[in-house]
């Protein structure tokens, strides 16, 4: 039997609304899988708790994210609630959850799916890569601790270790290990993608991953400027294999790639550390249609099949790797059908529809 605890957080706008399609889909899967037993506690936190009670992450619930075997997380934040200082909620949250967890890789896969349209002409050589952003350092480590002269000058700071800069590098090739290449031919590439050119902080960063890539010598090793690489990421995605860098250049570049693969809505993510696994759709809120059961729940039901995927590997457990797999080919198998489509798909299913269609196939 395994047995695993996941903290649930659903959130805010549609986070609440996508947890219930995933929470369906988890359910089915314990029939699928008896031996599998996942043990779902759910916790509020978000901006509308700090709405109503002027904290947006309790203590309580940080401890049980700390405690649980992962965490599970929907869409969080509201554009008008906002902290004292005029700032959204969300990020303060965010980044909190990612200091206290030690989640120093961000990772989002780019994976064209049959039957998702894209707005690329052709995409026949099939595009599956994976987007990896440092998660604690960057130009997000400036969060808090930019600063305003008068009103007159604004600095922020990029923050570059070699502690950060190793370990999402050294994520990048063990998960390059586990893939099977890009699409044109299977050749396993890591891509470090920086600005080596003119900053020294990621010159840095760029000889730390090629000292990184000599202990993977079965594994290509390169370096592209990030302003080229949005525009290969157009034109030719499928050279590309596993994609690592900055965690500015990686939250702008991540987002590309979902627009060429069907949109956010269908764009999963992990955050990783070493002890700690937190799993969320790279969509937003959208409180515009919150509550109307509209908003496409794949994004959130394949971080789900992530979690699974990470809980597999890092538990050596079979069981887990078996169900991630089962979770992701059943909304394959509901997209390529193209029947149970939502709105942002050009359909007119509902959220709980589209969560029925990938359950029933499990």
């Amino acid at each position: 039997m395994s047995n695993y605890q996941i903290a649930l957080l659903p959130g805010d706008g549609i986070g609440p609304e996508c947890m219930e399609a995933t929470k369906l889909v988890l359910d089915r899967l314990s029939s699928a899988f008896p031996s599998l037993k996942l043990n779902l506690a759910e916790f509020q936190a978000g901006a509308g708790l700090h709405r109503d009670t002027g904290v947006a992450l309790p203590e309580e619930v940080l401890n049980a994210c700390k405690e649980a075997d992962a965490v599970l997380l929907s869409a969080i934040g509201l554009p008008d609630v906002r902290e004292a200082d005029g700032t959204e909620v969300q990020p303060r949250m965010m980044i909190g959850l990612r200091r206290a967890l030690e989640l120093h890789s961000a990772v989002r896969p780019i994976k064209l799916y049959p039957g998702v349209d894209s707005p690329l002409k052709d995409t026949s050589k099939g595009i599956d890569f994976v987007v990896i952003r440092e998660n604690l350092e960057g130009l997000f480590a400036s969060y808090q601790g930019g600063s305003v002269v008068g009103d007159e000058v604004a600095t922020d700071t990029m923050v570059i270790t070699r502690k950060g800069t190793t370990q999402v590098v050294d994520y990048a090739f063990r998960l390059a290990e586990r893939r099977k290449g890009r699409p044109t031919d299977g050749k396993k590439i890591v891509t470090c993608v920086d600005k080596a050119n003119i900053f020294k902080s990621l010159a840095f960063f760029r000889k730390v991953f090629f000292e990184v890539a000599e202990s993977y010598s079965d594994i290509h090793a390169e370096a592209v400027y990030v302003d080229a690489m949005s525009l290969y990421m157009v034109k030719n995605p499928w050279d590309f294999d596993v994609l690592v860098m900055e965690n500015q250049f990686g939250d702008i570049l991540s987002d590309l790639g979902a627009g060429i693969v069907g949109g956010l809505g269908l764009g999963p993510s992990g955050e990783i550390g070493e002890k700690h696994g937190l799993f969320q759709p790279s969509h937003g809120t959208a409180p515009d249609i919150a509550g109307k059961n509209i908003s496409n729940p794949l994004a959130t039901i394949l971080s789900a099949s992530m979690m699974l995927d990470w809980l597999g590997e890092t538990r050596k457990d079979d069981l887990c790797l078996k169900a991630g797999r089962a979770i992701e080919e059943a909304a394959e198998k509901v997209m390529q059908e193209g029947v149970v489509r939502t709105p942002d798909m050009a359909g007119n299913s509902s959220t709980t529809e589209m969560a029925e269609a990938v359950a029933n196939y499990l």
